[in-house]
């Protein structure tokens, strides 16, 4: 078994860091009901060590009437029995760090669940302890709701409350109450919570939706928005209204600095701990990032949306990279093609069936060398592409709300496949949640043995990642090339190596700015002659110069 990293001892491991991303409901079901659970994830856990990564990431398994599958917490310090107990949790968490493996799991502050305790207290009147624990607001003298806020799930952001007969706001489904983090008790009330999981040994957090925190006490309009050319990252798909208002006042608020700084002078009462920061806010994504991890008295890291679209090309590369570098001076980021949210990366990126197992292996030696720290999401590592499903197998509300525009986020949920033969092929030996694709099956694990199969280059990939020191922190720029090519440098101490990528289908040359010295680059033979690096189409060349 590959060993994990040996920057895990020290505080700042994350930095540089490979995260593997564990969607629970869909990694391994042990009892049977269709569902992945803990113990799933316990029997797993040496298939992620072995890859060579530093840390997992779970997406939510606490209590929750499961609207969006777990994103919606009716209980923030507990497990849903799905998943298991606590102790299950504790079993894991334990035997995560006795393979060398850090744990980071999800925190869904920004709102809870409409079944959570404190929305039923805060709903029943206006008067009670609660009242203004979330955010509520009379309606316009028409009976309208109080601004122009949309949901990204589609429609208003307001859902009308006969008890209290005002608008409550909710960021995704109406039965996702946002928060009021205006309210100091808030705010403790989810410090508490954080708490308690790093009391019980975790490492550190993903904050899911982390710029949503604060709204404008103003409930001012959103303008339209005035569409960037330059963009990377967008917030919504394009059949979704939501991506055509400026969201200057429903998320993203100054306030939301201060609370940042509280959540992490509390982490660092404990060693080793660390946040991620999912931001999602357009073309301000950048400027959010470089304001929520500067300063080192607030985010450890964030990722933002700019490597999740369609492009995989030189030209849309560079361009996130060094804006973020541009942007961002003193923070940092986790780069990532796939994740629960997203196509996943193969069918994005592929041009058909044929060429989807060279973008898998070319996707993750160019994501490996990238500065910054990784994640990849649970399937990716055996090249598994989005699967197709019927209407009536969907369980994403967004999806269901969009179809057949947009098909939701499902096809890249579907369950981790194990054994080719096997009944779901082992994920379950009940009916699962998701169909087990067919095409998926062929992939399996138990097939990715071979010494040359996807699962056998992402493991050599990360090998190669840990043996060289300017992959873990290094200074990255880039050199000029023809807008086919994607060429940089990593250098740190003194030692610069060359990464070179074709991102074409066709043959191309690059002219070496220097005597390189080849590098054993896994998947991809060096091909040098004298100063010229010869590459063919979706493939890549590494050396020391």
């Amino acid at each position: 078994m590959a060993l994990a990293s040996l920057k895990v001892s020290s505080n700042d491991w994350w930095r540089g860091a490979v995260i593997y991303q564990v969607y629970p409901r869909s990694f391994q079901d042990t009892d049977d009901d269709g569902i992945g659970d803990l113990k799933g994830v316990t029997r797993r856990l040496s298939h992620i060590a072995a890859l060579g990564v530093d840390a997992i990431w779970l997406s939510p398994f606490f209590t929750s009437p499961q609207a969006d599958m777990g994103y919606d917490v009716s209980d923030y310090c507990d497990v849903d029995p799905m998943f298991g107990t606590l102790a299950d949790f504790d079993e894991m968490l334990g035997e995560a760090h006795r393979l060398g493996l850090k744990v980071i799991i999800d925190q869904v502050i920004s709102h809870t669940a409409d079944r959570h305790p404190w929305f039923v207290e805060s709903r029943s009147n206006r008067t009670n302890g609660k009242a203004d624990w979330y955010v509520w607001a009379d309606p316009k003298p028409d009976g309208t709701a109080p601004n122009n806020w949309l949901s990204i799930f589609g429609g208003p952001a307001w859902e009308w409350d006969g008890v209290r007969k005002q608008y409550c706001m909710h960021n995704f489904l109406g039965s996702q109450p946002d928060l009021n983090f205006h309210n100091p008790e808030v705010q403790d009330a989810v410090l508490d919570a954080a708490r308690f999981w790093l009391d019980r040994g975790v490492d550190g957090f993903r904050l899911d939706t982390v710029n949503f925190y604060f709204h404008d006490k103003r409930l001012r309009d959103n303008p339209p928005l005035i569409p960037d050319p330059d963009a990377t990252s967008n917030d919504a798909p394009d059949v979704n209204p939501y991506g055509m208002q400026d969201h200057l006042y429903d998320k993203s608020q100054p306030e939301n600095i201060a609370f940042l700084q509280r959540f992490r002078a509390l982490l660092d009462r404990y060693e080793g701990r660390m946040t991620v920061g999912e931001v999602g806010d357009g073309a301000r994504s950048l400027k959010t990032v470089a304001a929520y991890t500067g300063g080192g008295d607030k985010l450890n890291m964030c990722y933002t949306f700019d490597l999740l679209g369609p492009d995989f090309t030189a030209t849309h590369i560079r361009r996130c990279v060094e804006n973020f570098q541009k942007a961002v001076t003193d923070g940092w980021v986790c780069w990532a093609f796939s994740n629960h949210d997203v196509t996943r990366h193969v069918s994005r990126f592929a041009r058909n069936e044929a060429e989807r197992e060279r973008v898998a292996r070319l996707a993750i030696t160019l994501l490996s060398s990238l500065r910054g720290s990784i994640c990849l999401y649970q399937g990716e590592e055996l090249g598994l592409p989005e699967a197709e499903l019927a209407f009536e197998d969907l369980r994403d509300p967004y999806g269901i709300r969009f179809w057949p525009s947009y098909k939701g986020r499902d096809g890249c949920r579907t369950p981790m496949v194990w054994e080719e033969g096997a009944a779901n092929a082992g994920f379950s030996r009940g009916k699962p949640w998701l169909p087990v694709p067919e095409d998926h099956r062929r992939l399996s694990v138990d097939t990715q043995q071979t010494g040359d199969a996807v699962l056998d280059h992402y493991r050599a990939t990360l090998a190669f990642r840990r043996s060289q020191p300017a992959l873990s922190d290094g200074t990255m720029r880039f050199l000029d090339t023809n807008s086919d090519l994607l060429a940089f440098v990593r250098e740190k101490d003194g030692e610069r190596l060359l990464f070179v990528f074709n991102l074409t289908r066709e043959p191309q040359e690059f002219l070496a700015p220097a005597a390189v010295e080849p590098l054993d680059l896994p998947g991809y033979p060096a091909r040098l002659e004298a100063a010229s690096i010869k590459l063919a189409g979706l493939s890549a060349f590494s050396g020391k110069f």
